[in-house]
């Protein structure tokens, strides 16, 4: 079964200073992220938002399965310039706002339906387009990821559909039907169709 398996990308350096798509991944990021490579073997091609910390985890399944990395600029996390860094507690308070109102544009950051729209464009193009016949990795961000997670089963954007904390977790999802086969799974227990195909 050809797959798509999008993956948030795991535990990142806090750097107030440093504009936010700059942040890197933490030694515990990349660690997450080298095991994880390890279970990927039907994968053929590899994508990534331009961001810094999901071009690290790119590179990271890259350099395991010895596949280049196609950086997709418009895979990148909700547009949340406008307020930059903000500290733990503000931040929860504008990621609810900006699930509960999906068609507001919330202190600036971009609107979630533009969000969805411009990364299931984004998706679909890059899946149409991909001609090596395996499964396709897609390292992003759990904002993207929920509103992703929220159109796969026809429902309405809600912070219901966020990942759990610490990000790191993966969508797996069946083509060419875009079926949601799997929800958001921490790497570490994420059961690759490869691992059940070797236990039957």
């Amino acid at each position: 079964m050809r797959q798509l398996i999008y993956i948030s990308h795991a535990e990142v350096d806090i750097a107030p200073a440093v504009p936010v798509p700059d942040w890197r991944l933490s030694a515990r990021g990349r660690s997450r992220h080298a095991r994880f490579a390890e279970r990927c073997p039907g994968v053929t091609s590899i994508y990534c938002s331009n961001e810094r910390k999901a071009r690290d985890g790119a590179e990271i399944m890259a350099a395991t399965l010895e596949l280049d990395v196609q950086v997709i600029d418009a895979l990148h996390e909700n547009d949340r310039s406008a307020t930059g860094y903000l500290p733990s507690e503000a931040f929860k308070r504008m990621a609810d706002a900006f699930f509960a109102r999906p068609e507001d544009s919330v202190e600036g950051w971009e609107r979630a339906v533009d969000a969805q729209a411009r990364v299931m464009r984004a998706l679909r193009r890059l899946v149409a387009q991909d001609d090596r016949g395996g499964s396709i990795a897609v390292i992003g961000h759990g904002g993207v990821g929920a509103l992703l997670r929220a159109h796969l089963l026809g429902q309405s954007i809600d912070r219901s559909h966020d990942q759990p904390a610490g990000g790191g977790n993966v969508l797996r999802v069946a083509l060419p039907d875009w079926s949601l086969v799997e929800g958001w799974t921490p790497m570490e227990q994420f059961r690759s169709v490869w691992d059940e195909t070797e236990e039957h």
